[in-house]
């Protein structure tokens, strides 16, 4: 897909994407004619209020669980926040669980909230061991579970290399253990199906503008009697959990968002696994020292992840750009000194090979054409990356 602006292929579709024109027309009557605060009593409140619950309902329908199960949020990221601090602080007042357990490869949002929740609220944190593929087994969960373990987190789907973990088999350990069980589902949702009636899984955290949503609205989808404190406290919305005037655009534009993901689901995986599958072959099969990062089948319909010898990422996503590519990479440049993602550590990749990363995350509405460009340039672009690192 063109962007209008700078007239580039994307294909960063696990970053952001574009506001489907359904979902921003259903949102449209919202920010100007039906205004109303939900939180207010009169007329204008109360249609804004059913805009909400009609919202709620519609994300509920998407996962089989219940209205009152579902608590709106500003992102992603806020879901996470609030799964974590507010399970694992809940679990250590009814029962002192203060040991938590997550995966190496999730996103900042669970690991630096972790992170922060073992270094100033008193929580041991320890991380999950995964396979070459960035997978978590249940067998390695079980294994690690303590009779303190407040809570566990293993995200459905990894954003970086497109990995999807048994989060079914997790929960069921979870179940069985009396503990409480978190996955990130940002990535995931807007790909596979979670039936929450039958999912052993407490909470979910998802978020709008990973399927053609607008950006700054998520939900967290908190199993009925799964103990939560609220983290943002005020005015006592979104069930006493989540404090703060409520988005009525972007919630009914989210709620859209969901079930057209949910009503095309078949026909848009279809297309993004054969053009996906296709992108992967032709890689590996033109650009010596490539391989593919993630597991080979277990993955994402719309992602392809490689990493490249000898390659810098960084540089790599410049040429990319200025030839007309929008794509991402793995490695960061701090102060001048590259370095691998934690992810890409963790699946015990060399320097070499992580500093090279690539992902590139496909649409429906990606066209064969683009697509075919961007496989016809790569090659080259791998290249100078080599020749400017005296590689070749």
């Amino acid at each position: 897909m063109k962007s209008e602006l700078s007239n580039h292929i994307y294909l960063d579709y696990a970053a952001t994407t574009p506001l489907d024109p359904r979902v921003g027309e259903a949102m449209q009557p919202y920010f100007a004619h039906s205004f109303g605060n939900p939180s207010s009593t009169h007329q204008h409140g109360q249609a804004a209020e059913a805009a909400v619950e009609n919202a709620r309902q519609a994300i509920a329908r998407v996962f089989n669980c219940q209205p009152k199960e579902v608590l709106f949020t500003s992102c992603g990221s806020e879901s996470d926040n609030l799964a974590l601090r507010g399970a694992a602080l809940a679990a250590r007042n009814a029962r002192g669980a203060n040991h938590l357990l997550i995966s190496p490869v999730e996103h900042p949002a669970v690991s630096k909230t972790a992170e922060q929740l073992d270094r100033y609220f008193g929580f041991t944190l320890e991380t999950l061991p995964v396979d070459e593929h960035g997978r978590v087994s249940a067998e390695a969960v079980k294994a690690m579970l303590r009779p303190e373990t407040a809570l566990v987190s293993v995200m459905a789907a990894n954003n970086e290399i497109g990995t999807i973990n048994p989060v079914d088999e997790i929960g069921q350990v979870c179940r069985e253990a009396g503990v409480a069980f978190h996955t990130d589902a940002v990535q995931a949702a807007a790909h596979l199906p979670f039936d929450f009636a039958t999912l052993p899984v407490d909470l979910i955290s998802v978020g709008a503008h990973k399927l053609y949503g607008p950006k700054g609205v998520g939900a967290l989808i908190v199993r009925e009697g799964t103990p939560l404190l609220p983290i943002q406290t005020g005015g006592g919305q979104e069930h006493g959990l989540r404090a703060g005037t409520s988005n009525v655009p972007y919630l009914v534009g989210q709620a859209e968002a969901f079930r057209l993901a949910a009503a095309e689901r078949g026909t848009r995986r279809a297309r993004l696994v054969e053009m996906r599958d296709h992108l992967i072959r032709t890689v590996l099969d033109s650009i010596p020292d490539s391989k593919l990062t993630g597991h080979p089948t277990e993955r994402l319909p719309n992602h392809a992840s490689f990493a490249f010898k000898s390659v810098d990422g960084n540089e790599l996503l410049m040429i990319l750009d200025a030839e007309g590519f929008s794509c991402s990479s793995g490695s960061a440049c701090k102060t001048g000194n590259p370095e691998p993602s934690t992810v890409l550590k963790a699946l015990n990749l060399t320097d070499d090979w992580a500093l090279g990363s690539l992902r590139v995350t496909l649409s429906h509405h990606t066209k064969d054409e683009e697509l075919e460009q961007f496989i016809e340039f790569l090659p080259e672009a791998v290249r100078r990356v080599r020749v400017l690192r005296g590689m070749v």
